[in-house]
């Protein structure tokens, strides 16, 4: 089978790898029986192998949106802004788009409902410095935050792509990333999604734009006996009703694929 490019050239835990990618016709029929625009990529970290639909989109950057937030508690718990996923975090006291999100609450309860304005917070007690440092640190996407700390994951400049969302989330599955093993088993734990009989679904969503048509995102990893698989799914979102389909389909995706 042609590849569609040749290679995709990744920085992983301080080595240059080309990881070959191949197509998923049960992966792209998926999409298309969906009527949506989007990407899904696999990265079979043993086979040091990318598998999905659309390889072109899968290269392009877009704002990560709330899938940020588990860039944000790395750096969060690294920088010591709070000393477990467990201390309590102030809302702000103003009116949220989500009711729920008028509380404060630990990152444990706020990744799961992706509260923004507790994130927010989080990033605002890093500090652009150290915010800047971190990102640079997990080589996460193009590396911008510009000047505003609690806006950049959420308007721009910071971008990343399918790929390397996959990527670095199968280096903070493996312990590979560039913080304390402590730092990272938290993370992990706050993200873990389901589990059963020798697999653990890990993941998280993001929408940029929301609660308006944008980019939806679903990214995260499966750990299925001691294999690890990175994925990430983004897709346009022309309605509200979109949102539900980033998980549908990522999960039908992850099926097709063997992996779930």
């Amino acid at each position: 089978m042609k590849y569609l490019f040749a290679a995709v050239m990744l920085l992983l835990a301080g080595q240059v790898r080309a990881l070959d990618w191949r197509d998923s016709a049960e992966v792209g029929k998926l999409f298309a029986d969906s009527g949506v625009q989007g990407t899904f990529v696999l990265y079979d970290v043993d086979a040091e192998r990318l598998i999905g639909h659309d390889s072109m989109r899968a290269e392009m950057r877009f704002i990560p949106a709330s899938t940020f937030k588990i860039a944000n508690s790395l750096i969060g718990l690294s920088a010591g802004a709070v000393n477990s996923a467990d201390e309590v975090l102030p809302y702000g006291g103003k009116p949220q788009a989500i009711k729920a999100w008028e509380q404060d609450m630990s990152l444990r309860e706020a990744i799961k409902i992706s509260n923004v304005p507790v994130y927010q917070a989080l990033a605002r007690r890093i500090g652009l410095e150290r915010m800047r440092e971190g990102v640079a640190e997990l080589e996460y996407g193009n590396g911008e935050i510009g000047d505003v700390v609690d806006q950049f994951w959420l308007v721009g400049p910071l971008k990343i792509s399918a790929v390397e969302q996959a990527t670095f989330l199968a280096r903070l599955a493996r312990d590979e990333l560039p913080f304390s093993k402590q730092v990272q088993s938290q993370v992990r734990e706050i993200v873990k999604l389901e589990q059963g009989d020798g697999w653990a679904l890990y993941g998280k969503t993001g929408w940029l734009n929301a609660p308006n048509p944008g980019v939806g995102w679903w990214v995260g990893w499966v750990m299925k006996a001691d294999h690890v698989y990175g994925f990430a799914l983004n897709m346009d979102i022309t309605q509200a009703a979109d949102a539900a389909k980033r998980i549908e389909l990522g999960k039908a995706s992850l099926k097709a694929l063997g992996v779930l």
